[in-house]
């Protein structure tokens, strides 16, 4: 019996020292200090993470966990010189991102993310990581002032990863295209001659306006703006 019990005890403390490194693993928070946060992901040694990578970026926090608390781990190797293993929370987050935006660019299932600021050639988000918005991806038109678009939401499609080099590239007027692709087809299926319709002024010209009546452009001439003479359609509108 005595042998037996001995036995069972050597494996479990075998499974217990099986390091998986190099992978994310679920562990529960076990103490906090002022600087690190400990955490036992089932094996014979416990693992201790900067508190500074429970910081939120958004709003310059750190988001203090609780004990008992089960999150998600990066494990480096099994131990350090003090006999700790070496964990990361921001490695691990880092990666399931990194799978989510994969994911994404499989599918063509679109993001979520928040413009963080101005960079060369167009702008940053922040989908979890860095992403880069190119200028001519960011609306179906140019937007002169790009610092108006820092920290709003939107959703965009990855139409571009290279996670070696840690390149995301995303738009936002792929979207807006199917979008406005979707609402001409209603507005072709709706509008018929002699209809009395609303629009919108998207452009003006020397010879008239083009007016967006929902997915499709019209263009309004300037000799039927008026009974009148107009010199040019910025007198009108």
């Amino acid at each position: 019996m005595t042998d037996n019990f001995e036995i069972l005890l050597q494996q479990f403390e075998e499974k217990k020292t099986k390091a998986l490194p190099n992978s994310v693993v679920e562990g529960t928070i076990i103490e906090i200090t002022k600087d690190f946060v400990m955490v036992d992901i089932g094996y014979k040694s416990e693992g201790m993470i900067p508190i500074d990578e429970f910081k939120d970026e958004l709003v310059a926090e750190i988001k203090v966990p609780l004990i008992g608390e089960k999150i998600r781990v990066f494990l480096y190797r099994d131990e350090d010189d003090r006999g700790n293993l070496v964990l990361s929370k921001a490695e691990a987050d880092k990666l399931e991102v990194w799978s989510v935006v994969n994911e994404a660019f499989e599918s063509g299932s679109t993001i979520s993310g928040l413009v963080t600021s101005k960079v060369k050639g167009g702008l940053q988000v922040d989908i979890g990581i860095k992403a880069y918005l190119p200028g001519s991806q960011i609306d179906l038109r140019p937007i002169r002032h790009l610092e108006d678009l820092i920290g709003k939401t939107f959703e965009f499609k990855v139409i571009k990863v290279n996670q070696k080099r840690g390149n995301i590239v995303l738009s936002r007027r792929a979207l807006l295209e199917k979008e406005r692709e979707e609402m001409k087809v209603t507005t072709l299926r709706r509008i018929e001659e002699g209809q009395i319709v609303d629009g919108i002024i998207k452009n003006l010209t020397d010879y008239g306006a083009f007016v967006d009546l929902g997915g499709i452009d019209g263009l309004l001439h300037i000799t039927d703006m008026s009974w009148g003479r107009v010199n040019h359609p910025s007198e009108m509108f």
